[in-house]
């Protein structure tokens, strides 16, 4: 009898083994399931993808050989262009040099100008320091003459 309670217990626990087994069976029956159909929708997208590739390609194809004209012809532009550009350049260049000292010019006279108004500010502040000085000693001498007279009066 034990052997058989045991053997029963053994059976049941199989049984929910199996149970459980089955379940997951089941699970990845599904997931199988989805994945086909995941592998048969990429499938099918690939295939698209595959036909746009291939009609890009052709349309990159004539894209390339319009490119090669107008770079052709962009060359033949640019290499005008580019003597052009260096007519004007050596235009400019001795426009820039002009302009250089020119400037230079303009800076010395500038600093001239800076050193002459700063030798006169300073000649004015000692005037006024000066006329300063002056004025307190009048008021002194004034305020003097009127205490001098109010004491004689």
């Amino acid at each position: 009898q034990e052997e058989k309670k045991q053997l029963t217990l053994k059976v049941e626990e199989l049984e929910r083994k199996l149970e459980t087994t089955s379940a997951q069976n089941i699970e990845f029956l599904q997931v199988i399931a989805k994945r086909e159909e995941s592998i048969h929708q990429c499938q099918l997208r690939l295939e698209e993808k595959t036909r746009e590739c291939s009609s890009l390609a052709r349309q990159l194809e004539m894209a390339i050989e319009d490119a090669k004209r107008q770079v052709e012809q962009t060359r033949e532009r640019a290499a005008s262009r580019e003597r052009v550009a260096q007519s004007k350049m050596l235009d400019l260049e001795t426009q820039l040099s002009r302009n250089k000292t020119e400037l230079n010019q303009l800076r010395r006279s500038k600093d001239n100008a800076e050193r002459q108004y700063e030798s006169r500010l300073q000649d004015f502040k000692d005037r006024l320091e000066q006329s300063e000085s002056t004025n307190r000693s009048m008021q002194n001498y004034v305020q003097f003459l009127k205490s001098s007279y109010a004491n004689v009066f």
